[in-house]
């Protein structure tokens, strides 16, 4: 994979192919729960592939005492991605994925209360001017169009969840990178398949072909090599430049959502869209930090 493309045009690659998850994830007709858990089974099976390619064995002597966590996470992984696949039907693409990327701030003001981490000024304003934004794409007392709260809320929720998976990353010492985010899927298999079971059960019988195009292309390539491309970058690039090229990620969704599937922004959601991938950006810069992905 090094030799067909650079470790940056790899990042590039994987982060434009995430921003496209929501045009498949339109296609695919079963519910949020059902779709998380395909997506969980072919993560795993696309990563655990790769990981025997290339010879990565997992410290599996070393993380008896991370079991509970990697089992807490992988739920709320799973958790995470049945309320961003609800937001994506509710509202539009890119007020999903803007909703979504609220998470880093909220790992930004949680974080000093569980690491008991100082809490600078740039992080008071970047969180003030990250949930301005919000304000602004909600329509909260009249500021912006007010349309699709409820795929808002599920994105707000998704965002909560995601921020849960960072910050229990943090407490589990013993596994990372892509090792981590493997036994995550796992986890998040064991914890999906009775809910769906209990819930919706199995209904791949309703997908036409569109929709089983779309099922194999979120669960193979947006998850299983898209992750695989992710990890393998992250060995060979700087965090402030992982950091910075992440965002390619939510410009490419609100991209996707105006150009190919002509969902309409209002001015005060483009400036609130601007204000919440602007200040959080400006928040990592600096730090560095590994961030799992949608």
């Amino acid at each position: 994979m090094k030799k067909i493309m650079t470790p940056r045009l790899m990042l590039i690659a994987a982060m434009a192919i995430f921003g496209t998850l929501g045009i498949f994830v339109r296609n695919i007709a079963v519910s949020s729960g059902e779709l998380a858990l395909y997506r969980a089974i072919m993560a795993t099976i696309m990563i655990g592939a790769f990981l025997l390619i290339t010879r990565q064995k997992i410290p599996f002597a070393n993380i008896k005492k991370e079991i509970p966590l990697l089992l807490i996470s992988g739920m709320a992984m799973g958790i995470n991605w049945i309320l961003l696949f609800e937001a994506y039907k509710y509202t539009t693409v890119s007020v999903a994925t803007l909703s979504y990327y609220f998470a880093p701030v909220i790992v930004t003001i949680v974080s000093p209360l569980i690491f008991k981490e100082k809490l600078t000024g740039k992080q008071i304003l970047c969180f003030v001017m990250s949930t301005v934004g919000i304000v602004m794409i909600t329509g909260i007392g009249g500021i912006g169009g007010g349309r699709g709260i409820i795929g808002i809320l599920f994105g707000l929720g998704a965002a909560v969840f995601y921020a849960t998976v960072i910050l229990l990353n943090k407490f589990i010492k013993n596994v990372e990178g892509i090792h981590r985010t493997f036994l995550q899927f796992v986890a998040a298999v064991i914890v999906l398949l009775p809910y769906v079971l209990a819930t919706s059960g199995f209904n791949l019988n309703i997908l036409d072909g569109k929709g089983w195009g779309s099922l194999l292309i979120v669960g193979l390539v947006h998850t299983g090599i898209t992750y695989c491309m992710y990890f393998s970058s992250l060995k060979e690039l700087p965090g402030q430049k992982v950091a910075i090229l992440s965002y390619i990620d939510p410009l490419v969704a609100v991209l996707v959502s105006v150009t190919i599937l002509g969902e309409a922004m209002t001015v005060w959601q483009i400036v609130g869209g601007v204000l919440i991938l602007g200040f959080t950006l400006w928040n990592e810069i600096g730090t560095g930090k590994e961030k799992g992905q949608s």
